[in-house]
């Protein structure tokens, strides 16, 4: 399919003085996490959380500062989110997109909006229980 880039706007939500950044991203459905390098780090002053280890594409493994909150924008998308700082390019990862409830078109080889959730993202929060019978309540 090829590299698929987007314009994401990055915020801190703890320095409402700090103006938003927009950047492109990489669009990476094979990463979880979202990744944004150093620099983008300072320049929005995103506190380190902690650390984690994670596991890159050639096999290996290596501990990154995980920093935030971050605000993501993309369209009439939103999303309160953390990043790895990792490497010198910035990866729009898996859960951010699920957050924004945001897909890959192959038709058109971009990110877009959910189509079967236009307006506003839409998404599983908790699967309704029905009552059931096999186990009656207990009444005393």
């Amino acid at each position: 399919m090829g590299m698929i880039y987007a314009e994401i706007t990055f915020s801190n939500p703890r320095h409402d003085e700090l103006k938003p950044i927009t950047v492109q991203a990489l669009v990476d459905t094979g990463s979880m996490y979202t990744c944004i390098p150093e620099h983008l780090a300072v320049q929005l002053q995103l506190d380190v959380s902690h650390h984690r280890e994670v596991t890159l594409a050639d096999g290996s493994a290596r501990l990154c500062p995980y920093v935030g909150p971050i605000i993501l924008r993309f369209e009439n998308r939103s999303c309160f989110t953390g990043a790895l700082v990792l490497g010198d390019q910035i990866l729009l990862g898996a859960i951010a997109m699920e957050d924004m409830d945001l897909v890959v078109s192959p038709l058109t080889r971009k990110l877009a909006p959910n189509p079967m959730s236009p307006n506003f993202p839409s998404g599983i929060a908790t699967k309704v229980a029905q009552k059931s019978t096999a186990f009656p309540a207990i009444t005393r």
